[in-house]
């Protein structure tokens, strides 16, 4: 029997809130993100509604791009303690439909229903139950994509917005994938397809007729999962919280382009404690810190590193960014974006502990690190 799997996806959330309590904006293009300022604001789009995006406007655009593209839309800045109130209600009640349940930020969430459903019809009734009581109780659109990969049902939610529902079964996988372009598959986004559009992929049919061999010639261990996504091989199960979520990370843009090295380190500070607010909660150890850099004329640069062991160390963390951030301070450049990343987790103390002694038993020099447990 195939897998059931759900990945809902709340249609252009924030924008969806805030048309919701304010009906007026309806019908006109609204743009949630930093204050356009008469198209010299910084920052960019965190998200908007379906009129806005007729005139290109995506997430994540600079806001001064898009004022261009749109000077007539609306632009609210981000309202996040309501949109995490939204969220949660959103969350409470996809958790009553399957234990099985794991959330991906704000908007997005899966659902296993392999072992409580007979079939993708009941499935998709299903479906239809928690559009209909997320709808009446909080007044915003969800999409749904019925698969049996996660992958293919994230793929499948983003077929038929807003408010669709989109089965893909294990016998159909091929027909629906194979006329898409290669950045349907997670993981590929514009700088990536380059490469395989070099190689001659541009749909995902082209990855399906190559052999898995050729295909890792090509491509090498990093183009695996690519393979399997398009072959529906995606065996990953549906857990919560950080099980399967591969990084936590945080950016900030500054108002203005700045190489003044104090401001910029004061920022690096803010996210660093804000990202470690997660991670504490969730008790989640990290091997790679990774640096992004935005420069004025938007050139992103990121730079990593590496420990043996996994480690909770926000002092740490700091001194390894402002290491790594040293190439971009002798250079003089002006810095439009900073970020910090942190990924390589593990959860298990008993884990850490373990391979904390296995480090220390061979007299290897361990970094300066402290373990908080």
């Amino acid at each position: 029997m195939d897998r059931i799997i759900f990945h809902c996806d709340l249609d252009c959330f924030f924008a969806s809130v805030e048309m919701r309590d304010h009906p007026k904006y309806k019908g006109k293009p609204l743009i949630v993100g930093a204050d356009p300022k008469g198209g010299k604001g910084r920052g960019v789009i965190s998200t908007c509604n379906y009129e806005a995006r007729k005139y290109g406007l995506h997430s994540a655009m600079p806001i001064s791009q898009a004022y261009r593209r749109c000077p007539h839309g609306i632009y609210l800045r981000p309202n996040g303690k309501k949109y995490r109130e939204v969220s949660k209600e959103v969350m409470a009640i996809l958790e009553t439909y399957s234990k099985e349940f794991q959330r991906v930020g704000t908007d997005e969430a899966y659902l296993e229903f392999t072992q409580t459903t007979q079939d993708y019809r009941e499935a998709k009734g299903i479906a239809k139950k928690i559009q209909k009581e997320i709808y009446t109780k909080l007044g915003i659109t969800i999409s749904i994509g019925i698969a049996p990969t996660k992958s293919l049902a994230k793929i499948a939610s983003d077929e038929n917005k807003p408010n669709g529902i989109t089965l893909v079964r294990s016998g159909n996988i091929t027909n629906f994938l194979k006329e898409m372009p290669i950045t349907r598959i997670p993981g590929i986004g514009k700088k990536t397809k380059k490469y395989y559009h070099k190689k001659g992929f541009r749909q995902i049919g082209d990855i399906i007729v190559t052999p898995l061999p050729k295909f890792l010639g090509l491509f090498g261990k990093n183009g695996e999962w690519v393979w399997k996504v398009a072959h529906g091989l995606d065996d990953r199960k549906v857990k919560e919280f950080y099980e399967g979520r591969k990084s936590i990370s945080a950016e900030r843009t500054f108002y203005k382009d700045t190489n003044d090295f104090q401001f910029i380190l004061a920022k690096l500070v803010e996210i660093n404690q804000k990202i470690h607010k997660s991670i504490l909660k969730h008790r989640i150890y990290y091997k790679t810190i990774t640096l992004k850099v935005r420069l004025e004329d938007f050139e992103t640069y990121t730079r990593s590193k590496s420990y043996e062991i996994p480690i909770q160390d926000k002092s740490l963390v700091l001194k390894t960014v402002i290491e790594l951030y040293e190439e971009f301070k002798k250079s003089g450049n002006k810095i439009r974006l900073v970020g910090i990343k942190l990924s390589n987790f593990e959860r298990s103390i008993k884990k850490q502990q373990k391979k904390i002694l296995d480090f220390l038993s061979v007299e290897q020099t361990a970094p300066n690190v402290q373990i908080n447990t």
